[in-house]
């Protein structure tokens, strides 16, 4: 049986079927994804969501004015979650593993929709095996989200565009504003869509490669009461519907004006938030689909499978290469200019590639197309086992927060406090103690105004050290890296007060990290 008529034509048993195409890939990535979910510890941005998730509501609007407003829609989602579902790492990370097994269900639908059942149905697996998948799957941040509603949004424009309607329209509208309230970055799809809507508008449907292949009908939603194909079938080509670009240009309000303030707010945290990012230059395009893979090797078979599958999909390939290529290169233009490019940002971009990819696995019969799935699975697997270890890149690069608070908490006495050099990174080094101590953790002696009271990540601390220390006999010191003598690296007044009262009396050197305790 071929891909097309598995589909069947409208109205048939194919319809009641079409669960199989998108139910496979959603279990398999529920099953891969879920595997090892709650091994690797919280890294430094997950501890950001951590520390923003559990404070109370309002002063999450008061942390999107100074900091990470771009990404405050997401820990308001969390904000509520967590406190259904509390902070371990697993509950931390269910929601992006739950929208990556959505967004694999979506993307084989999208295949179905756009060229046929096997086609979607080899995209699907493709996607629930991909290292990347599982990386941000098992991620509290939010391109699991961003990710799930790029396909939603792409896949309701279709279904617009081949038959317009209110409804239809409505729904795009709330995906196109979901996307933008996920992740920013993520709206330069609509680039994409651009170029879908102004052949639809301008030449029909069929100019801009949303007909369905001519031996299978609309789908069960895209049918209307009394739609008999009047229009010459899916595979005659609709006329051009002259309405179509002023109901996706109104389609877009809604997240102009949801998102639009954001946007602005976030635009002038930028020098701040993103401080630590290179101008983009060539080599880091050639280095994007291992990148987005998680893998050199998958991220290369992925490429190369997605180009032979636009190649043989035709005029087809439009929207899902567009949605590829577009939002790369508009991503790196900006780059050179502004800090933006950050390969993360793209992984939305995936499930597209993986739709050309499963256009061309199609190309063949089943078991040879998934042979080439199960080895893009075992080329990840090295990827797979590492990145649930640690969330660090490079994977060497192991930032042990839990064996420096497990030290901490089993020789911890009263009235024992703790320092931490540098305060201010990105690190994170208090809220990764925080985090794994909770309230058993020593006295942060030195800070005068917490996260929460600042609206910010980061603490402040006391202007006079040495009085701040008065009268206290033991001190933990949490310093980054692996220093021979932590007491030294600690710069400043803070360094001197420390250097001044106090001697090292033991050392514990943990990955990225170094704990020393400190007697006067």
């Amino acid at each position: 049986m071929t891909a097309a008529s598995a589909s069947g034509p409208a109205g048939t048993s194919g319809d009641r079927r079409t669960w199989l195409v998108w139910a496979g890939p959603a279990l398999l990535t529920l099953l891969v994804t879920g595997t090892g979910i709650g091994h690797a510890q919280p890294w430094r941005d997950e501890l950001a969501t951590w520390s923003a998730a559990t404070r109370p509501a309002r002063d999450l609007v008061r942390l999107a004015g100074t900091i990470d407003a771009a990404t405050g829609p997401y820990y308001l989602v969390m904000h509520g979650w967590t406190g259904l579902a509390g902070t371990p790492p697993t509950a931390l990370r269910l929601p992006s593993a739950l929208a990556m097994a959505a967004a694999a269900a979506l993307t084989a639908r999208l295949g179905e929709r756009l060229v046929d059942a096997r086609a979607g149905l080899l995209a699907g697996l493709l996607f629930a095996v991909l290292p990347g998948t599982s990386r941000y799957a098992q991620e509290a941040r939010p391109y699991a989200l961003a990710t799930l509603f790029a396909v939603l949004a792409t896949l309701l424009l279709v279904g617009a565009l081949r038959r317009p309607s209110g409804i239809r329209w409505a729904g795009y509208a709330a995906a196109v504003a979901a996307l933008g309230l996920t992740h920013l970055i993520a709206l330069t799809l609509l680039v994409a869509h651009a170029v879908a809507v102004l052949l639809a508008r301008w030449r029909g449907p069929a100019a801009a490669g949303l007909e369905p292949p001519s031996n299978a009908g609309p789908s069960a939603e895209e049918r209307t009461p009394g739609d008999r194909g009047e229009d010459g079938g899916a595979g005659g080509g609709r006329p051009a519907d002259r309405h179509v670009l002023r109901w996706w240009l109104a389609a877009l309000v809604p997240a102009v004006l949801l998102v639009g303030p954001l946007a602005l707010v976030a635009r002038g945290q930028r020098s701040r938030q993103l401080d630590w990012v290179d101008p983009a230059r060539l080599t880091d395009l050639a280095a994007l689909p291992g990148g987005v893979a998680q893998s050199g090797a998958v991220g290369g078979l992925l490429l190369g499978l997605a180009a032979l599958g636009a190649g043989r999909l035709g005029r087809r390939a439009l929207l899902p290469s567009a949605a590829v290529l577009l939002p790369v290169l508009l991503l790196f233009a900006a780059g050179t200019v502004v800090p933006l490019w950050v390969p993360r940002y793209l992984v939305f971009i995936v499930p597209f590639a993986c739709l050309l990819a499963g256009v061309a696995l199609a190309g063949v019969r089943l078991v040879p197309a998934l042979a080439v799935v199960t080895l893009a699975g075992l080329l990840g697997l090295p990827d797979q086992a590492a990145l649930r270890r640690t969330h660090e890149w490079p994977r060497s690069a192991t930032v042990d927060y839990r064996g420096v608070a497990r030290v901490i908490g089993e020789r911890e006495q009263p009235g024992d406090v703790i320092v931490y050099s540098p305060r201010d990174s990105w690190f994170f080094l208090d809220l990764g103690v925080a985090y794994h101590l909770g309230s058993r953790r020593p006295r942060d002696v030195l800070v005068v105004r917490d996260q929460r009271q600042r609206a910010d990540l980061w603490a402040s601390e006391c202007d006079r050290p040495a009085e701040c220390l008065a009268g206290v006999r033991r001190v933990w010191l949490v310093v980054a890296g692996r220093p021979a003598d932590p007491l030294a690296t600690v710069p400043g007044a803070k360094g001197a007060a420390l250097r001044n009262a106090f001697t090292v009396r033991q050392v514990w050197p943990h990955p990225g990290l170094t704990v020393a305790l400190l007697t006067r």
